[in-house]
């Protein structure tokens, strides 16, 4: 049994002012395994306080003394791989596979800071100005319990290479994880205040950092609602906010796909993270004149996916995170049949030989209408949707109809046509004929997806505010 009892505020490991203690769960048992006492809103000035008297110094420091402090905490975090990758999938659920890109994620998402710090521009010639890009002040960085480390790490990676020092609010269900992170992230001899981790409730802790007039930025992860909410707070003082948030993506199937290749891909990209990823392919596009083709391999592959114990290397499909996301899964199974969708592979409750564990059958439905609720919804767990489409044109006004538009996905063996049909989808990435991630490339959604971008420049750009100096 863990008990976490500590957060970290201006450069030490101290306990919380506030009380309330959090159960985490192991979802592969439903166990309990650990509490974590939680910070409250005093804890969240303090952390405050800690960082705004941080920042004048810290962002007066050099390029390469950032550098030095980067390449600390990427080698303090990938020090603790291990330790990292044991808590993913315990606490997580997350299937060893997964867990050790996550685990290593975390780590590297400092080297890719550096990279884009060696290769920026902090002053610019632009007409008769000089151009500064300064640092925007206090940061508060709210993640996910998705993949809390990662993120934790990738927003703290962002906001250091930009100078501004951080307040962070990592996922309380993610506690352990955060644990771990903090203790290699202050073993890099980081300042006192730089960066101050407080867990806490998004209601507590993520409200005072977001309505508090001394936090400059805020860097959210999380749900759209949330998202929502988050802008009309931080409104009042005008904070400089960016947003990864829902999404519903399409994965859309040209007629001329070679199908060997591209269902696995779709998939894939359907269940990765087990279906709890903003950017799953759930909703998944293909020609009518195929479509008997496509369900036939497409419901083989899905038969063959394992959904089971997260420690198994079988493991395709880990647990749902809690209870809660396992009950809204099979609610939205059952809508899914209510609307009259045809349920080509998987259903309602667990994999079979499990009678315990957050675990849900993978499953996808057929005959999906895009106006359907599974169409329409982000659920968040390993529920796809076929729809079917008419012609190009169809598939693009399909893909393109939603509240959503953070990330999608085109297979065609035809490159041009391929660049042409991404080229009008809506959506911040669009991966045509694979699944891949680079680190320099912008992540953030249009629409209802978000505001604003991460990773690379842009993402270091987030952080900072342009100063044009002129007369010299």
């Amino acid at each position: 049994m863990y008990s976490i009892d500590q957060i970290y505020i201006d450069g030490a490991f101290v306990p919380p002012h506030g009380s309330e203690r959090f159960p985490l769960h192991s979802p592969a048992t439903e166990a309990v395994i650990g509490t974590v006492r939680l910070g409250d809103e005093e804890d969240a000035r303090r952390a405050i306080a800690a960082a705004k008297r941080a920042f004048p110094a810290f962002s007066r420091t050099s390029v390469d003394e950032r550098i030095a402090l980067l390449q600390r905490m990427h080698d303090a975090v990938a020090a603790r791989e291990d330790e990292l990758f044991a808590a993913i999938v315990e606490e997580y659920g997350a299937p060893s596979s997964r867990s050790r890109w996550m685990a290593a994620h975390a780590a590297n998402v400092f080297r890719d800071a550096i990279d884009t710090l060696r290769e920026f521009d902090f002053e610019r010639r632009m007409g008769s100005a000089t151009v500064v890009m300064q640092p925007v002040g206090v940061a508060a960085l709210i993640t996910p319990w998705n993949s809390n480390a990662g993120f934790i790490c990738g927003k703290l990676a962002a906001a250091i290479a930009a100078g501004c020092t951080a307040v962070i609010k990592p996922s309380e269900m993610s506690a352990r994880q955060t644990q771990i992170v903090t203790k290699a992230l202050h073993e890099a001899g980081a300042a006192p205040g730089v960066f101050n981790i407080v867990t806490g409730r998004g209601d507590v802790v993520g409200e005072t950092f977001v309505t508090s007039p001394d936090v400059a930025k805020i860097s959210f992860t999380g749900s759209t609602a949330v998202g929502k909410g988050i802008v009309r707070a931080s409104a009042e003082t005008l904070k400089r906010v960016t947003l990864e948030l829902g999404g519903k993506s399409p994965s859309v199937i040209l007629d001329d796909a070679d199908f060997a290749t591209t269902v696995p891909l779709v998939i894939a990209a359907g269940f990765m993270n087990s279906g709890q990823a903003c950017i799953a392919g759930t909703r998944i596009l293909v020609p009518r004149s195929r479509m008997g083709e496509f369900e036939a391999l497409a419901k083989a592959a899905v038969e063959a996916t394992v959904s089971g114990d997260p420690a198994d290397p079988r493991t395709e499909i880990g647990p749902m995170v809690s209870a809660k996301q396992w009950e809204r899964v099979q609610g939205y199974i059952r809508k899914g049949i209510e609307e009259g969708a045809r349920l080509l592979v998987g259903g309602e409750g667990r994999p079979d030989g499990y009678d315990r564990g957050w675990l849900v059958r993978p499953t996808v439905f057929t005959d999906v209408r895009n106006d359907m609720t599974i169409a329409r919804d982000e659920i968040f767990g390993p529920v796809l949707s076929i729809i079917g489409y008419d012609d190009e044109e169809d598939a693009i006004a399909i893909a393109n109809d939603t509240a959503y538009g953070l990330q999608a996905y085109v297979h065609s063996t035809n490159a041009a046509r391929a660049a042409r049909v991404a080229a009008r989808i809506d959506a911040g990435r669009v991966m045509v004929n694979t699944l891949t991630h680079d680190p320099k490339a912008p992540f953030g959604g249009f629409k209802q997806s978000g505001l604003g971008r991460e990773y690379g420049h842009f993402g270091l750009e987030a952080y900072l505010e342009p100063k044009a100096v002129l007369g010299l």
